[in-house]
């Protein structure tokens, strides 16, 4: 795994969208094991711990998985859900328009009881 750090960004987010961008592209595979945080740390010359709160993001986001005493795996990558994506634009919009949560919800509630 080659990450080549730019300087445009902040390393940890050089790290984090460099192996976003491997996964998402099949270079690192699911369930293929990634480097030692210590280990990717000592490679690049940076801070474990920069390398540590990469890993972490992408743990967050369901694109690794950290497995104690075993290392740090791929989980694929992140699956596109169009549906919940419009649904969550129009729901900003409805935020930044004035509706309460409250208005929302009752919305929401009348939507699906009309079934």
């Amino acid at each position: 795994m080659e990450i080549i750090l730019t300087g445009k960004k902040s390393i940890y987010e050089e790290i984090k969208d460099t192996v976003e961008r491997y996964i998402t592209l099949g270079v690192i595979k699911e369930g293929e094991r990634l480097p030692s945080v210590r280990t990717l740390g000592m490679k690049l010359g940076v801070n474990p711990n920069t390398v540590a709160r990469a890993y972490y993001a992408l743990e967050d986001e369901g694109i690794l998985r950290s497995i104690p005493k075993k290392g740090v795996f791929a989980c694929g990558p992140k699956k596109h859900d169009p549906v919940r994506e419009e649904a969550r634009s129009q729901l900003i919009l409805y935020r930044d328009a004035g509706l309460s949560k409250a208005d929302v919800l009752a919305l929401i509630e009348d939507v699906y009881q009309e079934r």
